[in-house]
């Protein structure tokens, strides 16, 4: 067991700042899934999600260095807006979409995952994915950004509001849109 795993992220942060490089380990590991999946589901590509993931981590230290990092208590929805920004500057360069991934599982998990479950269920679980992929792809961007940063990066509206640069009643009306237009898809589908 790891010995930060009690602390908060604030005093992971104050640790790290002070020299204590296992306390960023510690940091990173408590939120790379949720972050990585939210950059992957932005990018929508598995390999420019990794490397926007470490740019957003050299930027997150170089803050934290720095001392921009102001603590809110919200260290998660804070590193959420340096990848949406990083995505938003991938974009803005490449302009362009490519298919959605819908999870992110490293090799340890996987492997531990592997064991625990039958060939039937992973089999399940990868075509109800993909499917979700599919429906997440026909959703208007804005309405699966918001559907993103909302239910894959866990922010609140207001989060999402200040991350994005709207309102926080366009944001929830981004959300309410999306999961109706989910429901119509699913409507029209099955999932399994």
């Amino acid at each position: 067991m790891n010995k930060y795993s009690d602390l908060t992220d604030q005093e992971l942060i104050r640790l790290y700042i002070s020299g204590n490089n296992p306390a960023f380990t510690t940091l990173v590991h408590r939120h790379k899934r949720r972050l990585f999946t939210t950059i992957v589901l932005l990018v929508r590509d598995r390999a420019l999600a990794e490397d926007i993931f470490q740019e957003v981590f050299i930027k997150i230290v170089n803050a934290l260095h720095s001392g921009r990092y102001t603590d809110n208590s919200r260290f998660l929805a804070w590193a959420v807006r340096i990848a949406h920004n990083s995505c938003i500057s991938h974009f803005r360069k490449a302009n362009g979409w490519s298919k959605t991934v819908v999870e992110y599982h490293d090799e340890i998990g996987d492997s531990m995952e592997m064991m625990e479950h039958s060939a039937e269920h992973h089999m399940i679980t990868a075509e109800i994915n993909h499917k979700i992929g599919d429906m997440l792809d026909r959703l208007p961007k804005l309405q699966r950004e918001a559907l993103i940063l909302r239910y894959y990066a866990d922010l609140s509206y207001k989060e999402m509001a200040q991350i994005v640069g709207i309102s926080i009643n366009t944001a929830l009306g981004r959300v309410r849109y999306a999961l109706m237009n989910l429901r119509k898809q699913v409507g029209t589908e099955t999932l399994v």
